[in-house]
């Protein structure tokens, strides 16, 4: 019988939901226990999936539990203590993104995976998505020629979540940190993964979280009160140059006065185009005409399942030593960009990345 890898979840919110679903799917996985400072929200978790063991603080889970790995589902300023915490304590760790707040924070972390010599994974869930594997197979294919250019939006009109995603102490910021990291890593991991070496960004505060507004907003925080802090950007925009000559723009918001949500990316090569919104579009010439490619069955991202993929690569990596698609050195990349943009914003000038990581 092969041995279960036994898991335990650090941080019980929204997010965890994914997490424990996805274990709980998986045969050589055993969830053992859950965690969190909440102590309502911790005890709702475990009666709904059947946890039986529960710690209100993780030391006492990383000392209790016996344990091989932890997903770290927390607020993101707590991503970086309770990673750090569990590889030192010798457990793998999946990490949801945000890899930190800080640069210096996940730089820590993966430091800290090194000298114990465990698995830091970062939660890119993007990467795994179905949309994502056939872009690649025409990258790869060399149907785009050189990817010079790419476009990612991620706009909500009314979607500031509430609860600690408005709480920059807890948040590290806002839509940037929350919503465009899902799409500029996506990018960058796309065109190649080239190195980051300048930023210019800009951010608002302007609607914040829509305070007078009476329609409901679609997703809410499990922490989410009439207390709340909003003090995070509403939107945030930035323009990424890397050292093989490509540009990636970005634009993330909670608020905007825009008609509807919007969550695309466009990649711009040589040879052909491609959009996702969410469907598949490929655009390129054909004999000296411009063509716009129409794929026999249409291809959008599937939420369904995408999180299962994500997690059953992080057991098949712990399981197996398989490579992992999303290290932490990936994580330390897409950090620096992000704190780069809001230092950008912040002093309203460009900022070189390898200054940022020399501090």
């Amino acid at each position: 019988m092969v041995q279960k890898i036994r898991v335990g979840i650090i941080g019980t919110g929204g997010i965890a939901h994914e997490h424990i679903k996805a274990y709980q799917q998986m045969e050589q996985v055993e969830l053992v226990a859950f965690c969190d400072i909440n102590s309502e929200q911790l005890a709702k978790m475990a009666a709904l999936y059947g946890i039986q063991e529960t710690y209100a603080t993780k030391e006492e889970l990383l000392l209790q539990a016996d344990i091989d790995a932890v997903s770290v589902c927390t607020w993101n300023a707590a991503h970086a203590e309770c990673a750090i915490a569990a590889l030192d304590a010798g457990k793998h760790v999946l990490c949801e993104k945000p890899m930190a707040t800080t640069l210096a924070d996940a730089i820590k972390m993966q430091e800290a995976a090194e000298r114990n010599h465990r698995l830091l994974m970062i939660g890119f869930v993007r990467r795994f998505g179905n949309d994502a594997e056939l872009i690649k197979e025409f990258i790869e294919d060399d149907f785009f020629g050189e990817l010079y250019y790419g476009k990612a939006t991620y706009l909500r009109r009314n979607g500031n979540p509430g609860g600690w995603f408005g709480d920059k102490s807890r948040s590290g910021g806002g839509p940037l940190i929350d919503l465009g990291v899902h799409v500029i890593d996506l990018m960058h991991y796309l065109m190649g993964q080239p190195k980051a070496v300048s930023v210019y960004g800009a951010t608002f505060q302007k609607l914040l979280n829509r305070p007078t507004i009476k329609d409901s907003v679609e997703y809410q925080s499990v922490s989410k009160g009439e207390q709340d802090i909003c003090d995070v950007e509403d939107l945030a925009t930035g323009m990424i140059r890397f050292d093989n000559g490509a540009v990636i723009s970005i634009e993330a918001s909670f608020s905007l006065n825009l008609k509807e949500d919007e969550g695309k990316i466009q990649l711009f090569g040589t040879e052909a185009g491609a959009k996702l919104d969410p469907e598949l579009e490929l655009y390129t010439n054909i004999n000296g005409y411009m063509a716009d490619v129409e794929l026999k069955k249409p291809v959008a991202l599937q939420m369904d399942g995408l999180f299962y993929k994500e997690i059953a690569h992080y057991i098949d990596c712990i399981a197996n030593e398989k490579d992992c698609l999303a290290p932490a050195a990936d994580g330390v990349q897409i950090m620096a960009i992000l704190e780069a943009i809001y230092q950008s914003a912040a002093t309203g000038h460009e900022v070189i990345i390898e200054e940022l990581a020399s501090k």
